[in-house]
């Protein structure tokens, strides 16, 4: 059976144990303590280790999910939890003092994920606060990181069909890639990724 390791990042309180929540088929592992910092984000607990679900595709082919801690206190889980990973789904909350910041700031930390595999950014909470918007997102990837090219949507983490559509673009984006790099060797180091495709779901 194919698997996929993906990792859900992002700071804290954008809805990443609520995605994996939402897609996984088995019974999500968490890791979870008392919130201190309720000025971050105001829930009574925050994932401190990793929180861990898994969802099959296909009938051979299974995503093991990660969601690392979102506090820049706990990044030696980063750097532990994106050895194996291929790619990831970076949740960004869009009524954060600085969400896009925030996006750019991450996509730095996980920079290594993009060239294995991919990264899709996933902002959530549009519903309270309509703004940035998905071209705002874009138009600041294009600027800050020319040589990224990575998908925009807007999703509710607590959705299943709009998380399955984020987390099915992000695994065609890994086996494309995959694909290229047996097929073109000399080149899969500087090969692109498809074309950015913003979306609002």
């Amino acid at each position: 059976m194919a698997e996929h390791v993906i990792l859900f990042a992002g700071p804290m309180g954008a809805g990443k144990t609520t995605a994996i929540e939402t897609l996984s088929e088995t019974a999500v592992v968490r890791t979870e303590a008392a919130n201190t910092d309720r000025e971050t984000a105001d829930k009574d607990t925050t994932t401190v280790a990793l929180d861990y679900g898994e969802i099959t595709l296909a009938a051979d082919e299974k995503v093991r999910l990660y969601g690392v801690p979102g506090q820049q206190r706990f990044d030696f889980m980063w750097t532990i939890l994106k050895e194996r990973a291929e790619g990831m789904v970076l949740l960004v909350n869009n009524d954060a003092a600085d969400p896009i910041g925030e996006m750019l700031h991450f996509l730095d930390e996980f920079r290594d994920l993009y060239d294995k595999g991919g990264v899709i950014v996933a902002a959530t909470r549009s519903d309270v606060a309509s703004t940035p918007s998905v071209a705002d997102y874009s138009a600041a990837l294009s600027e800050r990181r020319p040589d990224l090219i990575v998908p925009v949507f807007t999703v509710d983490p607590r959705e299943e069909s709009q998380m399955r559509t984020v987390l099915m673009t992000l695994v065609a984006n890994i086996e494309m890639r995959s694909m290229f790099a047996v097929a073109n060797p000399t080149a899969a180091a500087s090969a692109s990724a498809p074309a950015r495709d913003g979306v609002s779901a």
